[in-house]
């Protein structure tokens, strides 16, 4: 049965309907994240749950309770919020902004028992932060007041994080801290996480459902690796010039245009330098012989104007060796990525043999090719290595 669950939700503004029809059914304990371009409404989508703004249709369910029907001190004890919005406290140490999570649980005076004080330093430590308890809140780094920010939503005891784009203003070490300690909350604790992230690499690796918010409805939901098969992400953020891998995590920038000017013999991940400095320079090239299961063929694809590859565990036959010798010698240079070439693939010596019968320049990876190119546009002349 699911924990936490919207039904026919509708979210927007001023009674116009942004997003509709958003039906979620998560498990307690389960990280969700919202992903999608800028603008789409990951954001209204998050406040109306929080019920920071008033939902447009539909239900939100937490244990098959309506939310909307719970006081805002009930909705405390079970949901805590994090937003983008940078607090600026006056005068207040980090101590005094996490205890302001304890108020759902506060007496009409406010103050603060034992026990408020001891879950005000478990949730610092939590987050570690114990040694910034005392420190003014207003000279935090970005990085710290983040860690704050959460162990406030943490004193609430919440059954439910709810955080919006909570890695916003944070280098990658603290990106992953912060993943890190809401991993441990979600898989040790039971707390249930929904929350936005930009950085689809992390989306992946930490969660267990995703939301792709594209149009007035969700383009998809589902856990990871069922949803982003193929070109998804391409086609969430109508990327049309460049491409996204999801295996890797990495974003690729638009292939050069035009004939391939450089052969790159390469493989085993020796050439992806390579190839993505000959695409900074908008250089167009060919690359090959490449087994189809090696990295450096699955990058050469997206940035490489012709790619000669061949099926893996077997050696590189006669066909794949004419198909890449007639690409190489239509181009001006060839550099060696620097494989070595054993049984399997030795075709690519072949090739780099036939460079130097043709008298094609061979240079031995791309910084020398660069240097090449440097020094002729200084009116020198640089050698190539064959």
């Amino acid at each position: 049965m699911a924990y936490f669950q919207t039904e026919k939700l509708a979210v927007g503004y001023r009674g116009n309907v942004l997003i509709h029809d958003i039906d979620i059914q998560i498990e307690k304990g389960k990280i969700l994240t919202l992903i999608g371009p800028n603008g789409a409404g990951k954001s209204t989508i998050l406040r109306s749950i929080t019920r920071h703004l008033a939902k447009l249709g539909g239900a939100v369910y937490i244990e098959s309770q309506d939310i909307h029907r719970w006081t805002p001190k009930q909705l405390a004890r079970r949901l805590a919020v994090v937003l983008t919005e940078r607090i600026r406290p006056e005068l207040m140490t980090c101590g005094e902004v996490v205890a302001t999570g304890r108020y759902p649980y506060t007496n009409a005076l406010g103050r603060l028992t034992e026990k408020d004080r001891a879950v005000v330093r478990e949730s610092l430590r939590r987050v570690h932060a114990l040694e910034l308890e005392d420190q003014d809140f207003s000279t935090l780094s970005d990085g710290q007041r983040q860690r704050i920010m959460l162990a406030r939503a943490i004193c609430q005891e919440p059954e439910i994080i709810v955080l919006d784009e909570p890695t916003a203003y944070l280098d990658i070490r603290h990106k992953i801290e912060l993943l890190d300690i809401l991993r441990e909350m979600a898989h040790e604790k039971g707390i249930t996480v929904i929350m936005s992230l930009h950085e689809i690499d992390l989306a992946t690796k930490i969660s267990d459902y995703l939301i792709c918010v594209k149009g007035d409805t969700i383009a998809a939901f589902g856990p990871p690796e069922d949803i982003l098969a193929g070109d998804a992400i391409d086609k969430l953020y109508d990327i049309e010039h460049g491409s996204y891998d999801l295996l890797f995590g990495s974003v690729e920038l638009g292939r050069p245009v035009g004939e391939p000017e450089v052969f790159v013999v390469a493989g085993a991940g020796f050439g992806a330098d390579c190839f993505r400095a000959l695409q900074k320079r908008q250089t167009p090239f060919a690359a090959g012989v490449l087994f189809d299961n090696d990295v450096d063929c699955r990058i050469a694809r997206e940035l490489s104007t012709r790619v000669i590859s061949a099926p893996a565990f077997e050696p590189m036959g006669e066909e794949a060796y004419r198909d890449a010798a007639a690409a190489l010698v239509k181009c001006r240079t060839v550099i060696d990525a620097g494989t070595p070439v054993g049984t399997l693939n030795a075709v690519n010596g072949r090739l780099l043999a036939l460079a130097k019968e043709k008298n094609i320049p061979v240079y031995g990876g791309w910084r020398a090719w660069a240097e090449k190119l440097e020094e002729q546009r200084h009116g020198t002349r640089c050698q190539p290595d064959v």
